[in-house]
């Protein structure tokens, strides 16, 4: 396995496959530098099927001609011929799931990474990160609200502090807020409700989450039968920054006054003798 290079940090990393050339990847590294600056590099590979791996020489940039937007970026999602299969964020993935690393990118199930160490390094620092939280390491995992704690020293319970969570659902200045404020404030009070298998959650693709992207979130959380947390935690793996029902429905209201409003401009054309 490639050793994991400890400088600079990796911040994020997006990975596309080209869907004329499926031998063909492209991979996005945003590295973190000193000072709060950031490195953005663009990277091409040959996957051969029967042979090692390769790392291209450079053609030109295809993603980084212009200032590259990782949030704006999810598995699933198409940009000309590329397919993007992998998201890593760590300004929204700090608990990053192993489970969503497609196969030819887990360094534990695909050995010939190993011949690319510009990208098996940046996928073991994922895979290390994953792990640690997987095995309970608790440096890196936060707990939720009101989730009991208990000290090494002297057995001592405390009680988590709240940690507020960017609601994927909000926007400002819009009348349905406090609906769904005021239906968060009562879940709270009700009795909690049996948590979803955790290899059910596991399961849940982007496909399953966009057929209700229509919905509110908290509705949404309800037909895919998983509390409000985890969905806003799935769309995070899935590069999701906002949960979309709200933009979709301005878009819908957009097209109606459309064509609401072409009939009307094709009759004003008319009658001025255009």
């Amino acid at each position: 396995m490639a050793s994991l290079q400890a400088s600079p940090p990796l911040k994020a990393l997006v990975v596309f496959r080209n869907r004329i050339h499926k031998e063909l990847i492209r991979s996005i590294h945003v590295y973190q530098l000193e000072g709060g600056a950031e490195e953005v590099v663009e990277r091409e590979y040959l996957f051969l099927e029967n042979l090692e791996y390769e790392e291209m020489k450079f053609l030109g940039k295809v993603f980084t001609l212009q200032k590259f937007d990782v949030s704006a970026h999810f598995a699933g999602m198409a940009n000309g011929v590329w397919d993007c299969i992998y998201v890593f964020n760590m300004d929204l993935d700090k608990q990053p799931n192993l489970e969503m690393i497609p196969e030819d990118l887990s360094i534990t199930r695909n050995p010939k990474l190993a011949s690319i160490p510009s990208l098996s390094n940046d996928l073991e620092m994922i895979f290390k990160l994953g792990h640690k939280i997987e095995c309970g390491d608790p440096s890196k995992v936060l707990p939720e609200e009101g989730e009991e704690i208990h000290s090494d020293v002297g057995h001592l319970t405390q009680r988590a502090q709240h940690v507020p969570v960017l609601d994927l659902n909000s926007l400002p200045c819009s009348g349905s807020d406090n609906e769904e404020n005021n239906q968060n404030a009562a879940g709270v009070v009700e009795k909690k409700q049996k948590r979803a298998a955790t290899k059910d959650i596991a399961r849940l693709a982007l496909e399953d989450l966009a057929k209700y992207f229509d919905l509110p979130i908290i509705e949404a959380s309800k037909n895919l039968k998983v509390g409000l947390t985890v969905l806003k935690k799935k769309c995070r793996e899935f590069g999701i920054p906002r949960w979309p029902h709200r933009k979709i429905k301005s878009l819908d209201s957009l097209i109606q006054d459309l064509q609401q409003s072409t009939p009307i401009f094709r009759s004003h054309l008319l009658a001025n003798g255009f």
